[in-house]
């Protein structure tokens, strides 16, 4: 039976949304194209047709993350400081920390992005100076060029903070810390305002 030429496209993105998920739960390295596969009810075997490598939906996953990030978080804000401080407050939230899967993929997997090929890097650089322009439109709406760097700073120190907020065991020492990381990007916007 012929398929539509549609649905191999609506396959082939299912795959990248599943394996993204499961990507951010179990690392790059922790997930293999079986599994990857088997999350979006295909087998093993027909991974190749749709993707030339692992790497190559690895990036795709990473991209894909990254614009719905964007379009569900950052182009959903209201304009300007409220908008960041909503932005900042949502993903300094326990839920957005205890949800890996469904969560940031920054806080998920940099350590692993920092280390993969250059076109997951592309990827992933791609898709942060979408988040960062974002950010950045919001802090200087009259120039955002002006404020790319600050904001850039702002989502490392947030992808930065989420993630030790993940790691650590202890509850009531990790909700201390996004209280803490909401405080210090607050901080960090007003800094130099003045």
């Amino acid at each position: 039976m012929r398929y539509p030429k549609e649905h191999k496209q609506q396959t082939r993105q299912r795959i990248i949304t599943t394996a993204g998920r499961r990507l951010k739960r179990d690392g790059i390295d922790g997930s293999g194209v079986a599994t990857l596969m088997k999350d979006a009810g295909l087998t093993g075997g027909t991974f190749y047709a749709y993707f030339a490598s692992k790497d190559d939906l690895v990036a795709m996953a990473v991209a894909d993350q990254m614009r719905a990030q964007h379009e569900n978080i950052v182009a959903q804000a209201a304009p300007g400081r409220a908008g960041l401080e909503q932005m900042i407050r949502w993903y300094f939230s326990t839920e957005q920390r205890d949800s890996i899967e469904d969560g940031c993929p920054n806080a998920a997997l940099l350590d692993e992005i920092g280390r993969s090929t250059h076109p997951t890097r592309q990827a992933y650089t791609d898709g942060a100076l979408v988040l960062i322009d974002g950010f950045a439109a919001r802090l200087a709406p009259h120039d955002p060029r002006s404020a790319r760097l600050k904001a850039l700073g702002l989502l490392g120190m947030m992808a930065g903070t989420l993630q030790l907020s993940r790691a650590l065991a202890d509850r009531r020492l990790a909700d201390g810390l996004l209280e803490q990381g909401i405080r210090n990007a607050l901080a960090m916007l007003d800094a130099g305002q003045n």
